[in-house]
């Protein structure tokens, strides 16, 4: 079948939570299952750094009153075609914020819809979040494209109704008090990325207002873990990171996290804990929790933190302060660096995701697949990613709270402390992290499903097993990831 998938985000090109992630990886397993999949995204001002882009463009059109270009390429590493929306809005070398945001996104999926009816028609638009939300209400009136529309945070809905009305066509029929509201009520199927957060949604807590809604179709609403790329974040092929080794060999892991230490300015001790955190820094992600414990957690233990992420001004001027407080024991790093981050995820002992809320995550699946014992939240996809370590039994890949405490957190942390001191065990804990299958193989199949399901055929799966050796031809050798090392 033709699918369409349409988003903001696709890594390895743009790439900001996520989203990013799913729309780099989910298009290529899907291909190998036989399906013509492609990706719309558009033409940020930064992309033409990241991938070849030909000079003419294959099709223009109109929308919103505007004119627009649309240029082809493949999406890096893959045989994905890329289709690249562009557009003076997307010219800054940023993806989101600016104060026309939301006019330009909705531009962006009105230049989708265009697009899918007068240039490659597919039989699914497969849309991500709300800067598509409106593509399912247009094609409502088109009954041969269907529409999967993906929630990867709910928190973020898009523009009112009463905005939308002011920018672009809202059609008679049209329903929904912002742009998800409308999208979920027409879309064929609405996804989200875990199974535990399709339920959460649906109450109050978790519902950010739309868990009436929510629970009105739930019959269509269905929750598929997200993956990762386990060929491109492969530990025992990792050119970025300074040791590669396996759970066969993870003797050799103990490299990394000297090296780390020496990187980011921490002591250079292989006996201490060090703990590692990946994230945006706001609210979602329990950077306000782990604050009010953090002083007296270092106080009371020998550990070592690194953070990287960027975020609230308000979090990295906390975060820089007690980097200054504890020199030498906490190390903060205010930026986007992939490759860092693959050397924190390789180099810690143990990873921090003590999230308010979180859809899936990504960063505890990497933790894992690396050797770094999560140490999280029991909500959203960390539910369904990270089992409670239970030592007498032996069982479970991580440590988990409950309540969204600080006692909770600092109680967690002090117990995986503790179990650090015990090598042998801690090994062993590694090591059943590491073997977790979360390859993108398993949801691709279950997005199959939901396809399937859209277009009313039956369903019968086919197995497709991972190449690895297309990654690893096309992975960066050492010089040139140093040389591109933001």
């Amino acid at each position: 079948m033709r699918i369409l998938f349409v988003a903001a985000e696709a890594a390895p090109i743009a790439k900001v939570g996520g989203m990013g992630d799913v729309v780099g990886a989910l298009p290529k397993v899907l291909r190998k299952m036989g399906h013509d999949v492609r990706v719309f995204m558009p033409y940020y001002g930064f992309v033409a750094d990241k991938t070849e882009v030909p000079k003419e463009p294959i099709w223009q059109g109109e929308a919103m009153f505007q004119s627009f270009e649309v240029y082809e390429g493949l999406l890096p590493g893959t045989d994905v075609p890329l289709y690249l929306f562009g557009h003076p809005s997307f010219w800054p070398r940023r993806i989101y914020a600016g104060d026309d945001e939301d006019w330009r996104f909705t531009l962006f999926s009105n230049g989708a819809a265009e697009f899918a009816w007068n240039y490659w028609k597919p039989d699914i638009i497969h849309c991500h979040d709300w800067h598509t939300g409106m593509i399912p209400v247009w094609m409502h009136e088109s009954p041969d494209i269907q529409t999967v529309f993906t929630i990867h945070n709910l928190a973020y809905q898009g523009p009112w109704r009463w905005r939308l009305e002011q920018m672009t066509w809202c059609p008679w029929y049209m329903q929904g008090h912002n742009t998800v509201a409308a999208a979920v009520q027409f879309a064929n199927k609405v996804t989200t990325v875990s199974p535990t957060y399709a339920d959460q949604i649906k109450t109050p807590a978790y519902g950010e207002t739309l868990e009436g809604l929510l629970s009105f179709i739930d019959n269509k609403l269905v929750g598929i873990l997200n993956g990762i790329d386990t060929d491109l974040y492969d530990p025992a092929h990792d050119r970025r990171i300074t040791q590669e080794f396996s759970a066969e060999t993870l003797d050799q892991r103990s490299v990394n996290k000297i090296s780390l230490q020496e990187e980011v300015g921490l002591e250079v001790n292989s006996q201490a804990m060090l703990l590692g955190m990946v994230t945006r820094l706001v609210e979602q992600k329990g950077i306000d929790l782990l604050l009010q414990v953090l002083d007296r957690f270092m106080s009371y233990t020998d550990v070592q933190l690194v953070v990287l992420g960027t975020g609230d001004r308000y979090y990295e001027t906390q975060l820089w302060q007690i980097a200054s407080r504890y020199s030498g024991r906490v190390a903060a790093y205010m930026l986007y660096n992939d490759s860092l981050a693959r050397r924190i995820y390789a180099g810690t002992d143990a990873f921090l995701m003590p999230s308010r809320f979180e859809p899936c995550g990504i960063s505890q699946l990497l933790a894992l697949r690396y050797g770094s014992v999560p140490i999280v939240r029991r909500t959203g996809g960390l539910v369904d990613t990270v089992i409670h370590h239970d030592p007498t039994a032996e069982e479970g890949t991580g440590y988990c709270f409950d309540r969204y405490e600080p006692l909770d957190l600092y109680t967690c942390l002090v117990r995986a402390w503790e179990g650090f001191r015990y090598k042998r065990e801690w090994k062993t804990l590694q090591q059943r992290g590491m073997s977790q299958d979360f390859s993108w193989y398993k949801s691709a199949i279950e997005y199959d499903r939901v396809y399937h399901e859209v277009l009313g055929r039956p369903y019968n799966p086919q197995p497709v097993e991972p190449v690895a050796e297309e990654v690893k031809e096309s992975a960066p050798s050492p010089t040139k990831v140093a040389s591109k090392a933001e």
